[in-house]
């Protein structure tokens, strides 16, 4: 069965981990989930992520991040826009969330970049997912 959104099916897997308490979680590879693995990377969010070739298109596997008490360092990942629901913000509307103490990751037209970024650089985008 085809998934009908692939991010937010990334996103569930990464929150289900965390949950779990794994070290690491598997999801089908693109080149759009991989820009939002490596703004989870530089945001401190997880440790690291790799790209595992097989002979179809690829897999992500991320390593998930924890504190020295065991806690997980992502409290909460929400998908904001949908396929079937687009979200857009303007450079001076960019939303802040939980006070400034998560980010939100935004698809740009110079890339895929946290809110910080892209309200320092005024320019807006489609809000892919909030993470704190």
């Amino acid at each position: 069965m085809a998934v009908s959104d692939p991010i937010a099916d990334m996103l569930t897997v990464i929150r289900n981990g965390c949950k779990a308490k794994k070290k690491k979680v598997e999801v089908p590879a693109s080149g759009f989930k991989r820009e939002i693995v490596r703004v989870l990377l530089e945001e401190k969010f997880i440790s690291n992520f790799r790209y595992i070739e097989d002979n179809k298109q690829g897999r992500l596997r991320v390593y998930l991040r924890y504190t020295d008490d065991e806690a997980s360092v992502i409290s909460g990942i929400k998908r904001i826009s949908t396929p079937g629901l687009r979200n857009y913000a303007g450079g001076k509307e960019v939303p802040r969330v939980q006070g400034g103490l998560g980010v939100a990751i935004i698809t740009t037209s110079q890339g895929i970049m946290t809110d910080k970024v892209a309200k320092k650089r005024g320019i807006g985008g489609e809000i892919i997912c909030h993470v704190w």
